[in-house]
């Protein structure tokens, strides 16, 4: 498989859905990085990656999408300053640098779109993959909540907020 070098990133259409999917959910199944259980049908993940407060975008790279992120305000009302992004890489394509491109347009979306700062409100401690390019990218640990996830093989493992400020 040759290595993508910089896929395309594009805002998603809701025809782009079916291929978020098929990334998305052996994801969900695997249950190591996302608080969803195998129970989140398709519909629902639709609702909430296509929901009308999120901007979604994929990473395409041949024709295939092979990553996405949402971005969208953390909370409500005062709390709209502050950006939350999720991120979706297919399994087959860790590890190659997609991971950090979503994560680099998510934030300079944010900051083009008036956000004050991003968090992340869980991240799984075991995903030490994701904790460490946040941090590289400005991202510090905030607060560690005890056994807040029941990962599939280890259990209940911690959890961390995870900020960085985008003003300044």
């Amino acid at each position: 498989m040759t290595t993508p070098t910089a896929p395309l990133l594009r805002t998603a259409t809701p025809t782009d859905f079916a291929a978020i999917w098929s990334l998305f959910e052996p994801i969900i199944v695997a249950g190591e990085t996302y608080e969803f259980d195998e129970s989140l049908t398709a519909a629902q993940a639709q609702a909430i990656w296509f929901n009308p407060q999120t901007q979604t975008v994929v990473a395409e790279w041949q024709g295939q999408i092979v990553g996405s992120y949402k971005l969208k305000p953390n909370f409500a009302g005062r709390g709209n300053h502050v950006a939350n992004g999720s991120y979706i890489v297919g399994m087959q394509w860790q590890g190659q640098g997609i991971g950090r491109q979503l994560v680099e347009h998510s934030l300079q979306t944010a900051i083009a779109q008036g956000y004050r700062a991003m968090q992340f409100n869980i991240v799984v401690s075991t995903n030490v993959g994701a904790i460490k390019l946040y941090e590289k990218l400005g991202f510090a640990i905030v607060a560690t909540i005890p056994q807040a996830f029941n990962h599939r093989t280890l259990g209940y493992v911690d959890t961390h907020v995870m900020y960085r400020n985008l003003i300044g």
